[in-house]
């Protein structure tokens, strides 16, 4: 499986004949020098984990642009489909759902979504973890924006996950000590990512007081530069 990071929470997974789309925050990332297009080109599916601006970025160009299939909690879809979003596919905690090559389970996440459009703030349902499994791939955990929690052993327990996205930056989400606590106490993570700090000022603008909090495990992170990739086996 290719992974690749485009600054904040924003993921790219290729595998198989899947080009598979996270929390798509490009278009307004400060962090993301890419190309939009470039990056939505083979796009099989967006999943997102809540409604924030800074979540659902460029997803509704990307849906229409490439016909890709929007995966998220119910609320979302429904708001999607009102502007125009064809092809969804919808959930909900606990549930998983068949992506077509891969399954998708929606977990707790401690946090809120919303979006502001015009000025209002739009209710979007519960917040989210993503779970991604595929045939012969490892299990992906993309944490979404959270707080830790203790039903993360559940988590694990059900879904063994190989990867963890998790974000450390703080303020909105888990910080450095939190985010280190849950991934060294909770799970056997092979590989965990930092996402959600150094995108604006108010976040923390590294990923080094979560490495020194991992202690030992710090050899299993892989901190990314936006837009780097990399290669993860089963």
């Amino acid at each position: 499986m290719k992974l690749t990071w485009f600054g904040h929470s924003a993921f790219a997974l290729e595998f198989a004949d899947n080009k598979v789309l996270i929390d798509p925050f490009l278009s307004g990332n400060p962090k993301f020098e890419g190309d939009v297009e470039k990056v939505a080109a083979g796009c099989t599916h967006v999943l997102l984990t809540h409604g924030h601006n800074d979540h659902v970025g460029d997803t509704l160009h990307i849906l229409k642009s490439t016909g890709a299939q929007l995966v998220a909690n119910y609320e979302i879809c429904v708001w999607m489909s009102g502007q125009g979003a064809e092809n969804i596919n919808f959930a909900n905690h606990g549930g998983t759902v068949d992506c077509g090559g891969f399954s998708t389970s929606l977990v707790n996440a401690f946090h809120s979504s919303s979006a502001d459009q015009d000025g209002k703030i739009v209710y979007l349902g519960n917040p989210a973890g993503l779970v991604i499994k595929a045939p012969g791939e490892p299990t992906v955990y993309h944490m979404g924006d959270t707080e830790i929690f203790g039903d993360m052993a559940l988590i694990n327990e059900l879904h063994e996950p190989d990867i963890g996205i998790v974000p450390i930056g703080d303020r909105f989400t888990m910080g450095a000590k939190s985010a280190a606590m849950a991934c060294r106490r909770f799970f056997d993570f092979k590989v965990v990512f930092p996402v959600h700090f150094a995108t604006f000022p108010i976040l923390d603008q590294s990923a080094d007081g979560f490495l020194s909090e991992m202690g030992p495990d710090a050899a299993k992170v892989r901190v990314l530069a936006p837009g780097g990739d990399t290669i993860v086996d089963a």
